[in-house]
């Protein structure tokens, strides 16, 4: 089976290419290219961001950190259609937690009623979610997922500077 290239979920149909890529959404794919972008942000700067992430308020509730990765992980199934997927989110470990124990109770009623994956993906997930619980993130000390993503919210600033510089009228 293919992974995404981006959040390395298993593809079971359509993939979604982009050139030699393959991803398993549109989402992941526009996340890709976007990836391409930082190749120019320093890893040193990307670690100071990740550290200042990890130190500061979350961002989803705005209460005191530390924050970082969270995954949350789903399945639905109807019949032979199983889908699932691992959802990543820049949290503190309440709001993390909150969305394990949402993820969990979506893929306990709607994960097993497909024929034969609904049936061997929904317990996993579920016990994904039950053991992430019972892990958080650690004050002073971020994960090595938290630093793509620091990389990319960098990317993200330097781009919107670029498009506010470039927006300015200068005077005749």
């Amino acid at each position: 089976m293919k992974k995404c290239e981006v959040c390395g979920t298993l593809i079971l149909f359509g993939p979604v290419r982009s050139d030699d890529h393959i991803y398993c959404s549109y989402e992941c794919r526009d996340r890709g290219d976007f990836e391409q972008e930082t190749e120019y942000i320093p890893d040193d700067t990307a670690v100071a961001m990740a550290m200042v992430i990890n130190t500061g308020d979350c961002p989803k509730c705005g209460g005191p950190g530390p924050v970082d990765v969270q995954y949350s992980h789903t399945v639905w199934s109807a019949l032979v259609m199983t889908s699932y997927k691992s959802n990543p989110e820049v949290c503190c470990g309440g709001c993390g937690r909150a969305s394990k124990l949402k993820a969990t109770l979506f893929s306990f009623c709607l994960g097993w009623w497909g024929f034969p994956f609904g049936i061997l993906i929904t317990p996993v997930q579920v016990f994904r979610n039950l053991f992430g619980l019972f892990s958080g993130p650690v004050h002073g000390n971020p994960s090595s997922e938290l630093e793509p993503i620091a990389k990319l919210m960098l990317a993200d600033e330097v781009r919107q500077r670029e498009s506010d510089v470039s927006s300015l009228t200068y005077p005749p």
